[in-house]
């Protein structure tokens, strides 16, 4: 399909489509949303920022209202309350007129409104695993009219535990429906969840499932820890456009984001022990412009979905090549240019080089010589 109005739409989501700007499928909205149009399950492997979000979202708003059960509903499961509340957003943007309704479920929210939403006739339900599942078990939602479940980033909620709520959950919806499946790897786990939640699925495989995207420039840095800001601080000054900093923890996250604030820099942190308010509220200011700078923990970062990160670094070195691919996957994302950039200390030359193995990639190399204050830092680092 070369563009939407080429998919087997009605005429009104047509329209909804192309006011948003919305005119040519990536490839894998070219691959998953035919098949699942025709009530297809489906199994796609591609890296975020590769369009998956409409390829589940067209085939629902599509279905939902051609269903016989006028009490139908989809489902849709996520890692993160960051990444419901933007498919949720992007659901009512080519949703509006549609009369089709969503309900938004995960914690750090009230449950008023949410439980309310549904009661009313939702025919969407986005949600995190652990409120659907608290819902459940407290009887305060049915999911007996699911005709289409979602799941979204699987291998995000398989790390992060949620694999006994997914069943219980699966449980408690008919065994006949639809289901699509979405994953940035294919490991033995996520077999085992194909196994047991797909029938004959149609596979679509965009590019590597394990491999930073070709239009982000890779290079490391070897760097002593104690110089590690003031490298930080140099690639602020001599680059342009926002960073995304990835730390190992969450006190790490607060430490680099103030001494980065009290040398005068934009910058805010994201992670788990933020409240909702505030790490919606650190997202957006990024997402605006308000900060250049978002520090963030892997975990609080799977739903950063930000289209103008221009730099992503990673302050620590990812412990595994998997999450090296999920956080450089953050810039360079449809067609624009981007630039990751990996700090590493002397000791952890070795870790580096496993990375580079496991992915087959090169990184362009970086040697940091002493840094003073004083320097000026385009003197600094030498390759």
């Amino acid at each position: 399909m070369n563009q939407f109005s080429d998919f087997n739409l009605s005429p009104a989501l047509k329209t909804r489509l192309a006011a948003a700007n919305f005119v040519t499928p990536t490839p894998v909205q070219a691959g998953a949303i035919p098949p699942a149009l025709e009530g297809k399950d489906v199994l796609a492997t591609a890296q975020t920022g590769t369009g998956k979000t409409l390829s589940f979202l067209i085939p629902i708003i599509e279905r939902l209202p051609q269903s016989a059960n006028k009490n139908s509903k989809a489902l849709i499961l996520l890692p993160t309350r960051e990444l419901a509340m933007q498919v949720e957003q992007a659901f009512r943007k080519i949703s509006a007129g549609s009369n089709l309704q969503v309900a938004l479920v995960c914690g750090g929210m009230n449950e008023g409104p949410q439980l309310q939403s549904i009661r009313k006739g939702a025919r969407l339900i986005v949600a995190t695993p652990g409120r659907l599942e608290d819902y459940l078990k407290r009887k305060l939602v049915r999911l007996d009219q699911v005709e289409m479940l979602v799941l979204d980033e699987v291998d995000r909620m398989l790390d992060m535990g949620f694999q006994p709520a997914i069943r219980r959950i699966s449980d408690a919806i008919p065994a006949k429906r639809q289901t699509l499946c979405y994953s940035a790897t294919l490991d033995a786990q996520i077999k085992n969840v194909v196994r047991d939640y797909l029938k004959d699925p149609v596979r679509i495989e965009i590019g590597s499932v394990l491999k930073p995207s070709e239009n982000v420039e890779l290079q490391s840095f070897e760097v002593e820890q104690e110089k590690k800001l003031e490298l930080l601080e140099h690639l602020l000054q001599s680059e342009k456009g926002s960073f995304l900093v990835f730390v190992r923890t969450k006190h790490g996250a607060d430490r680099v984001a103030k001494k980065l604030c009290r040398s005068g820099w934009g910058a805010t942190q994201i992670h788990g022990d933020r409240s909702q308010s505030q790490r919606n509220a650190a997202l957006r200011s990024f997402a605006e412009g308000k900060h250049r700078v978002l520090v963030a923990t892997d975990v609080a970062a799977r739903g950063i979905d930000v289209s103008h990160v221009a730099h992503v670094v990673n302050y620590d070195i990812p412990k595994v090549a998997e999450d090296f691919v999920h956080r450089v996957g953050r810039t360079g994302r449809a067609s624009s240019h981007g630039v990751a950039s990996t700090f590493a200390a002397p000791n952890e030359r070795r870790d580096l080089r496993r990375i580079e193995k496991t992915l087959s990639i090169q990184m362009k190399r970086f040697r940091v010589k002493g840094m003073a204050p004083s320097m000026g830092s385009r003197q600094a680092v030498q390759a």
